[in-house]
């Protein structure tokens, strides 16, 4: 049985834990709320770290020194970050579902999670690029497979 499967989020080693990201760069995007609704909105403008074709950090070992305000992932925070997708492997863990079908994990490659759509490969322009972030917001961050 996976570790996964087997283990609470809580009880998972650091690698473990690092892991379930399937590397999407969803939570690399900016995103904006509502003041009036609290809606909240995905933009296609992403973090200066991202690598815009892998969907990768390209200083994640160091991403604070350049991004102080990047957000740690924690197993106590994790159900206050509302602004995760859907698809992410650690909300979903932490709701008691599965990790989704195409999640490198399960195929060994980020490969079928770029081919799904489920990343922000090659959808994302540079945030210092962006002079109005209200004229990047996008609806595909939401799409769910699996």
């Amino acid at each position: 049985m996976a570790f996964w499967q087997s283990k609470t989020l809580a009880q998972m080693t650091s690698a473990e834990w690092e892991s379930l990201c399937d590397g999407c760069g969803k939570c690399c995007l900016n995103k904006l709320i509502d003041d009036e609704t609290e809606e909240l909105y995905y933009t296609n403008a992403a973090c200066l770290l991202l690598d815009h074709h892998s969907a990768s950090c390209q200083s994640y070992s160091d991403r604070f020194t350049h991004v102080p305000q990047c957000t740690v992932i924690t197993v106590d925070n994790i159900n206050e970050l509302t602004w995760l997708p859907d698809s992410c492997a650690y909300r979903r863990l932490a709701t008691g579902r599965t990790l989704p079908s195409w999640h490198p994990l399960l195929t060994g490659s980020k490969a079928a999670m770029h081919l799904a759509g489920m990343s922000v490969q090659d959808k994302v322009i540079d945030e210092r690029r962006v002079k109005d972030i209200e004229d990047h917001i996008v609806l595909w961050p939401l799409k769910d497979m699996d």
